[in-house]
């Protein structure tokens, strides 16, 4: 039977059987989801301290129970942190998820049945900028912006944001809110550009920066903060923290944007992953976490090429940040992302599959994935890695109705990963 680390604390079989079996998977497969990353020890002692048992509905010196100084003290901490860490007003540690940090500053800023306009999900956005399966296409009205048609010019690729459309939108429409930011785009996505436009409309600006915030903490993304009425992004994905949610914000937002965090969308907050959060806050104002978010789309641009030496079509033919959104059709034009994301899982490579822009198949189905590197960056995985996996990838994928050529593929993931594994010092 495999063991864990903490097989030392849970004398539960089943639950420290199964935390096994997940600390085998993540160790001995490459993590390719571009939402995960690998975080530091501490983080994960933070993530389950002595904090989980305190219960603190509130904020700090407004606490609607007893015993909260040191949980204000955290908080604070946290706050603090974040503040310094982007260079904002204000800042709610609070959040859930991401997910909520967007629904708290739309129920914030807006009415019921006001206009945003956002990034359209089949085109890059995420379910909260007006999806039909979200809530939040319920309760306001969304019009949706989305990315410049694909072309064969290697030079002007195409399927960028459509800056134009977004314009010409935002006039029609006169929003109340422009949301920038995208959960499925690999391209830098330029903060005033989107504050022109909002400025030109009088519209509020949110930069939903759920997958970008690492990138923009370690100085490889440009920082929307200056720019954007409120700033939305999870804890983990590239900032390399617990799960969770932030929002930053101008300090004429603070109340109502605190309101609608608590008591408007959550009861109360989870202290231990404020304390996680706190650690890993000061872990990206380190130097050395500027050089991991360098070598991220360093890795990325590198892990693209080498994709596209396999036959795979890139995306806008690259990326400028942790991801590649890759079409599989000009690969093979029968595989589906749904079947590459199983079979890749049987060769130990971690992806999901992702609806491509104006893609013809179902979101269950999909004709692309999209790739990150994060998680096996944090690992110490360099260019020739991401260029080793993208061979691996093409040759399971090629090979995939032949079982014994996916389980060579797995063996030398498994040989790859041995070489790099992010908490190796906890072995033996």
């Amino acid at each position: 039977m495999a063991h864990s680390p903490f097989d030392a604390w849970i004398s539960d079989d089943e639950v420290t059987g199964l935390l096994a079996d997940e600390w085998a998977r993540q160790t001995t497969t490459v993590q390719l989801i571009a939402s995960e990353n690998f975080t530091s020890p501490a983080v994960m002692a933070a993530t389950g301290s002595i904090m989980t048992n305190k219960y603190a509905e509130g904020y700090p010196g407004r606490r609607y129970y007893g015993g909260n100084h040191v949980v204000d003290e955290m908080e604070d901490l946290a706050r603090r942190r974040l503040t310094a860490l982007f260079g904002a007003d204000h800042a709610n540690v609070q959040p859930h998820s991401g997910a909520n940090a967007n629904v708290a500053v739309y129920q914030a800023l807006l009415n019921p049945g006001d206009t945003i306009l956002a990034m359209r999900l089949d085109q890059g956005g995420h379910l909260t900028h007006g999806s039909p399966a979200s809530i939040t296409s319920k309760i306001w009205n969304f019009v949706s912006y989305g990315v410049t048609p694909r072309s064969d010019d290697p030079q002007q690729p195409g399927e960028i944001i459509d800056v134009d459309q977004l314009r010409r939108l935002a006039h029609e429409h006169r929003p109340r809110l422009i949301v920038a930011g995208a959960t499925a785009y690999s391209r830098l996505i330029e903060p005033a550009v989107f504050r022109e436009i909002a400025d030109e409309v009088g519209a509020l600006l949110m930069f939903d920066s759920a997958h970008p915030a690492g990138l923009i903490a370690g100085g490889s993304h440009p920082n929307p903060a200056p720019y954007a009425d409120a700033m939305t992004f999870t804890t983990h994905k590239t900032l390399r923290g617990p799960r969770g949610g932030a929002i930053l914000c101008r300090e004429e937002h603070a109340k109502k944007i605190d309101g609608a965090v608590f008591p408007g969308q959550q009861g109360g907050p989870l202290e231990h992953a404020i304390a996680a959060k706190a650690v890993a806050f000061r872990e990206a104002s380190q130097p050395s976490f500027s050089t991991y978010t360098e070598q991220v789309v360093a890795n990325a641009r590198a892990f693209a090429v080498a994709l596209q030496g396999e036959g795979f079509r890139v995306v806008s033919n690259g990326t400028d940040n942790h991801q590649v959104i890759v079409d599989l059709r000009d690969f093979d034009a029968e595989l589906t992302g749904k079947e590459a994301q199983e079979v890749l899982d049987r060769a130990g490579i971690t992806t999901n599959r992702n609806q491509i822009p104006d893609d013809p198949r179902s979101p269950f189905v999909t004709s692309g994935l999209r790739l990150g590197t994060p998680a096996e960056t944090t690992a110490g995985m360099r260019e020739g890695e991401f260029a080793s996996i993208a061979a691996l990838m093409a040759r399971a994928l090629r090979d995939r109705s032949n079982e014994a050529a996916v389980e060579t593929v797995r063996s030398d993931i498994a040989e790859l990963c041995a070489r790099f594994n992010p908490y190796a010092h906890f072995a033996g």
